[in-house]
């Protein structure tokens, strides 16, 4: 059990810097909404990470191939995503005011995990990667429940326990943020939501053999 918390505590680390919308926006958060704000919003994240475990792990390989064979979720995906960039991208917030928004109130808390959630969830590819996870790992911890529940257990608290030390970090620069600042951060946000939306839809136009999750993942492996 000890040398599958071992395995498992790396990959949840890389996990947390993977680039994608839910890393920029959640250092956003903290940097504009506080620690708390940033907190909330990354436990939705991981729910959604948690379900999609859940999903990988009940379906795996025929689920792989169903998303292998339906590329139409990943411009679905995409295009929520291309239109969310968009909308944040042009959404003008007030020039008069030079002030760092107010922290989030609790009323303002569920709205945080829902976007935090929706966010991760309608990136389709998060799911195939926990599924290829699933497909390489499974076997070298012999299909055990038991051992999978530890190490993915594992992984998510390590995901968990770094995105607390990049939120700290990322809250810092609070002090330095003034109103055009914020509005520049938000505009950059909006690109990359904009990036990652227009890569999801051009995934669901490519041939299935050119974007191998399974593959790519034991290559990482070895």
């Amino acid at each position: 059990m000890w040398e599958d918390i071992q395995a498992a505590i790396p990959l949840g680390f890389i996990l947390s810097f993977m680039i994608g919308p839910v890393f920029f926006v959640l250092l956003e958060t903290s940097a504009i909404k506080g620690f708390r704000a940033a907190l909330v919003f990354d436990l939705g994240v991981i729910i959604a990470d948690i379900l999609f475990i859940t999903i990988a792990y009940f379906s795996s390989y025929q689920l792989l191939e169903n998303l292998s064979n339906q590329p139409g979720l990943y411009v679905f995906g995409g295009v929520i995503l291309l239109v969310y960039g968009i909308t944040i991208f042009f959404k003008h917030g007030s020039r008069n005011s030079s002030k760092i928004p107010i922290k989030s109130k609790r009323s303002d808390y569920l709205g945080l995990i829902v976007k935090g959630f929706l966010l991760n969830f309608i990136n389709i590819g998060v799911l195939v990667f926990w599924l290829g996870v699933i497909i390489i790992v499974g076997p070298s911890l012999d299909n055990e429940p038991s051992r999978i529940r530890v190490f993915f257990t594992t992984m998510i608290l390590s995901y968990f326990i770094t995105d607390l030390f990049k939120i700290l970090l990322a809250k810092q620069l609070k002090k330095k943020l003034t109103g055009t600042r914020i509005r520049l951060i938000k505009k950059g946000i909006g690109i990359i939501l904009i990036v990652c939306g227009i890569v999801l839809i051009i995934k669901g136009f490519l041939p299935n053999d050119r974007f191998n999750i399974e593959s790519r993942i034991e290559n990482i492996s070895y």
